[in-house]
């Protein structure tokens, strides 16, 4: 797949899971530029960390073909654990990154992120070149 099929420039729709099985869903959006990965996420606050709060984080990362890495550093003083770091996978149709993340020296657990609509374009593109 050539490389700019993979650019991860987009909204993506993702879901976190602690080692207990507890799942949160956030939203991020990137910037990838030439494999250079800036943005931003948002989420609920849960626990005790920030109840019933929105989160806010910035984004730094890579893409390297299909591996993907970025660190996610939260904004003011919740939760705790100011940054996670991410490793992950990205899919042959770019419209998955699946891998781990982790909290240096504290816990870790699993990541999926999907970008939506991805899939219809590519099946609309394919209609038009067949057409």
């Amino acid at each position: 797949m050539a490389d700019d099929a993979r650019n991860l420039t987009g909204v993506w729709h993702g879901l976190y899971t602690y080692p207990d099985g507890q799942s949160v869903s956030f939203v991020a959006t990137l910037i990838d530029s030439a494999g250079a990965l800036s943005g931003s996420t948002h989420e609920p606050g849960v626990g005790t960390d920030a109840p019933s709060s929105a989160l806010y984080a910035t984004i730094v990362g890579r893409r390297g073909g299909s591996a993907v890495t970025f660190r996610k550093i939260y904004e003011g003083q919740m939760p705790r654990y100011r940054a996670v770091d991410y490793a992950g996978t990205l899919n042959a149709e770019a419209t998955e990154v699946e891998g781990r993340w982790t909290i240096p020296g504290v816990w870790s657990g699993t990541f999926l992120m999907i970008r939506p609509g991805r899939q219809e374009e590519s099946a609309e593109r394919k209609a038009t070149q067949q057409a």
